[in-house]
């Protein structure tokens, strides 16, 4: 029985050091995912701003 135990500490630690290491990589992947959404704002205003000054197409 405490085989048993043991196996299921190791798994659970296995288990817990895994989902950490997927959540700190999620964490940077949102981060990036959140920038890369600012960068294309920036670029919507610009271009947006670019167009407003010239007018509509004729």
């Amino acid at each position: 029985m405490s085989l048993l135990i043991d196996e299921d500490r190791v798994d659970l630690a296995a288990t817990f050091e895994s989902l950490t290491a997927e959540a700190a990589a999620l964490r940077t992947r949102v981060t990036e995912l959140r920038q890369e959404l600012a960068d294309l704002g920036e670029r919507m205003n610009v271009i947006s701003t670019a167009l407003n000054r010239h007018g509509p197409c004729r």
